[in-house]
């Protein structure tokens, strides 16, 4: 381990206060107790990103690398329509990386963690040859709140926010040691924001599938379909893709979009008689959404329309065993 004293370093990560300090007890004992209220549903996620395969340090900061860890599961969060609470750390430390850069990924995880109030209150630490960090997020939502993949039913709207594709762009750009002039697509691969908003908004809704797009659309829409046993049929047109993502690849751009991943943004349906609210609503809020498909009777497919017909879209977002596209 390249840290000479793993309880000095522990020491030094744990919070100085906590937001949440009437409810829990954290870190200094063997597990942390959580206490949550009455009413509620605790969410529990977790997220593994290891170097060389979810990151590298050409394309990452140690700052960075913390601060995606952990929005990679606060956008689990939010796919379920909750709120983000608490947070646990797994970190595997090579000699190579000084107590410094190990200093910085947690400083990362707080940045972001201190802007929904989330409180790390434990994980562990040990060496190894590769650095991998795990973080462990538990959340909650309302009793009977839950946004799940299998809520879509024939009719409904099909929905996503923001743009797709920008985080894969970003990672190209990085990749190939592009000159930095779209930095919004960098960004979106370094510190990409996750749709809390949006899901406690969708949660006030009666019935809303839904999915945060962290392998590519096609297959969290393929996941949703599936667990619904219905058909998904999406429209090319208008599947949205960023000015800056078109102007730096647009042969690759759709591609991107379409099957990139890690864009964190949220993907699902609604009924068809409550698009115009919650569209009303996003745009109140400075939420970009927009309406790219339909649900139909069907048994787990997804259709893509283009002008040549319609293409049956398969799950080729990223995938950690199979990587012969890579």
């Amino acid at each position: 381990m390249s840290i000479s004293d793993e309880f000095a370093f522990i020491k030094d990560i744990q919070p100085n206060r906590l937001f949440h300090e009437d409810k829990v007890v954290g870190i200094g004992d063997d597990a942390a107790l959580v206490s949550l209220e009455d009413g509620y549903e605790k969410i529990v996620c977790v997220d593994t990103m290891v170097e060389d395969v979810h990151f590298t340090r050409q394309t990452m900061a140690p700052f960075d690398i913390g601060y995606k860890a952990l929005a990679a599961n606060i956008s689990d969060v939010a796919a379920m329509g909750g709120y983000p609470m608490y947070y646990l750390v797994s970190i595997t430390i090579p000699k190579s990386w000084e107590p410094e850069e190990l200093k910085e990924i947690y400083d990362g995880m707080k940045q972001l963690g201190d802007q929904y109030e989330m409180d790390l209150i434990g994980g562990d630490t040990t060496s190894g040859k590769t650095m991998v960090l795990s973080v462990f997020v538990i959340g909650k939502v309302e009793n009977g709140k839950r946004l799940l993949r299998s809520n879509a039913k024939e009719d409904d709207v099909v929905f996503v926010s923001g743009t797709l594709g920008n985080a894969a762009g970003g990672l190209d750009i990085l990749l190939h040691n592009r000159p930095v002039a779209y930095q919004s697509l960098v960004d979106k691969h370094q510190q990409p924001k996750p749709q809390v908003a949006l899901g406690r908004i969708l949660s006030n809704y009666g019935r809303v599938s839904l999915n945060d797009v962290s392998d590519g659309l096609a297959s969290e829409l393929l996941e949703i379909a599936e667990a619904s046993q219905v058909d998904i049929l999406i429209n090319k047109e208008t599947i949205p893709i960023s000015d800056d993502l078109r102007d730096y690849n647009p042969d690759k751009a759709l591609t991107w979009a379409m099957t990139g991943g890690e864009d964190f943004e949220l993907v699902g349906s609604i009924p068809a008689a409550d698009w115009g609210s919650l569209y009303e609503e996003c745009m109140a809020s400075g939420i970009k959404i927009t309406k790219i498909g339909s649900v139909q009777s069907g048994q787990g497919q997804v259709f893509l329309k283009t002008d040549e017909g319609l293409q049956k879209l398969k799950k080729e977002g990223y995938n950690h065993f199979n990587r012969s596209k890579e």
